[in-house]
């Protein structure tokens, strides 16, 4: 059963909104990144190769031709797509079997697990994350920081400068653990603003319930790379 949104995640998420400014960071890989300031963003990773290449780009063309046909080009209209196809994305990612699937060895979920828990409060305000076999969701609030933090061609942008960040040392640290070289992260993440609380307390049973829906366990809590930030109330 869901739980109900509690007063204290009610609370968490005001704590940490702001007035938001659209968009306040925006920029276009594969798929588009909206990063309003002061607002949570769910963001999903996932390992190099974990996906046909040719699943990902029938994935990708049904989606953009969805959107392309939308005669009510409202942003509900587009994001109830963009939800749609996530999800299918997401799906496939539980159910693929011939891909790597290295976050399965506990060491090495351990040694992303701690990165992620390091950067908390550093980097970014972290809600939630759960690290599946072969990707990663985090629900988290980047911080503001001063410039100085951020390097490179990512230095304007935040959240991927976080990111890079993440993942830049958790391959080099699980490279050495599996004694291999190469891509070990997928290059680019999906992410999603957060609108408001009712979509936070969604998004969290999505998060700690993905791996029930892969049938991984059968509840939330026998899933120990699961985690749920203890002012987000009681799940």
């Amino acid at each position: 059963m869901s739980p109900p949104v509690c007063c204290d995640m009610n609370v968490a998420l005001q704590r940490h909104k702001k007035i938001m400014t659209i968009p306040s960071q925006y920029y276009r890989r594969n798929m588009p990144h909206i990063h309003p300031d002061g607002y949570p963003l769910f963001i999903t990773f996932r390992l190099a190769n974990s996906l046909p290449i040719q699943a990902l780009e029938d994935l990708l063309t049904r989606r953009k031709n969805e959107l392309s046909a939308l005669r009510d080009n409202s942003q509900a209209e587009r994001y109830k797509i963009e939800k749609k196809y996530f999800g299918r994305y997401d799906d496939l990612l539980d159910k693929i079997a011939n891909g790597p699937q290295w976050l399965a060895d506990e060491a090495i979920a351990r040694i992303v697990e701690e990165e992620i828990r390091r950067l908390d409060s550093i980097r970014y305000q972290l809600f939630a994350y759960c690290i599946m076999p072969n990707h990663v969701h985090l629900l988290l609030k980047v911080l503001e920081l001063s410039q100085a933090l951020h390097h490179g061609k990512t230095a304007k942008y935040p959240v991927t400068d976080s990111l890079r960040l993440l993942k830049g040392k958790t391959a080099r640290l699980c490279n050495l653990y599996l004694h291999r070289n190469g891509a070990f992260w997928h290059h680019e993440s999906y992410d999603h603003y957060v609108r408001d609380e009712q979509e936070l307390s969604r998004i969290i049973q999505y998060i700690i319930n993905n791996p029930v829906k892969a049938g991984l366990v059968q509840n939330w809590q026998d899933w120990q790379f699961t985690h749920v930030a203890p002012d987000m109330g009681n799940w």
